[in-house]
């Protein structure tokens, strides 16, 4: 259940993003939750790979590097989505910040709920 509201704020956060940022489009609600799906499952699998094969270059720039790496997931799950656009690096990057900004926000007064 709590994979599952995590997944549907992540949906929230994608449509409000899209809606903000001018690079960025999303299709529908159903396009946000695949997106929202999409990252989860590349984030889990394909990001601690990419993190272990770039450890040199995050360490010279001191976690910097993970920046690129967010950028690349945003773009590989823009690769595989088709109602999904984001519209270069820049606004890849742009995006994967604000993305993991929200998503604390959220995830933080889901938290305070609980308590």
């Amino acid at each position: 259940m709590n994979f599952l509201l995590k997944l549907i704020l992540s949906a929230v956060a994608v449509i409000v993003l899209a809606k903000i940022l001018p690079g960025v489009g999303v299709d529908s609600y159903v396009s946000s939750l695949i997106v929202a799906l999409v990252l989860a499952i590349l984030n889990s699998i394909v990001k601690p790979i990419l993190v272990i094969l770039t450890l040199p270059a995050t360490v010279i720039t001191l976690g910097l590097f993970l920046l690129v790496i967010n950028a690349a997931i945003i773009l590989l799950a823009d690769y595989f989505i088709s109602g999904f656009s984001v519209n270069g690096w820049l606004w890849a990057l742009i995006f994967s910040v604000l993305l993991s900004v929200f998503q604390s926000i959220l995830h933080s007064i889901l938290k305070k709920d609980k308590s």
